[in-house]
């Protein structure tokens, strides 16, 4: 069987997040803001830990870029993405939609020079 990667992932962390106690499919609109709000610190955190696997110091000379561990803080992100998309009821089906038509509409916005913010090309998305 050869099961698309994105949903592979998604089934990935649903099995994971319900072994560390978070089900994400039985959630209240409160719970739902509690961990939109864990996610968002989360992808914040790992996001700075990236930031850190590369030397940003510009006055410190110690600093090497760990590319290793900047690949796994990526994949930490993506752990972290996926949870919040599921918290959100967002399906790989879902995500996967969304980006191709986000991306469609990115692709306008430079071909406009996106020289105005278009709060309505966001809207079918």
């Amino acid at each position: 069987m050869n099961q698309d990667k994105l949903q592979a992932l998604f089934d990935m962390q649903k099995t994971l997040n319900r072994r560390i106690g978070v089900d994400t499919d039985a959630m209240t609109d409160d719970d739902k803001v509690k961990w939109i709000l864990n996610y968002c610190r989360a992808l914040s955190q790992e996001l700075a830990e990236l930031t850190d696997s590369v030397p940003w110091k510009w006055w410190a000379k110690y600093q090497t870029f760990d590319k290793q561990n900047a690949r796994v803080e990526v994949v930490d992100m993506f752990h972290f993405l996926i949870s919040l998309a599921q918290v959100l009821g967002m399906s790989a089906d879902d995500v996967y939609s969304a980006y191709v038509k986000k991306n469609k509409v990115n692709h306008e916005r430079q071909e406009s020079g996106y020289l105005v913010k278009d709060h309505a090309d966001n809207k079918n998305i």
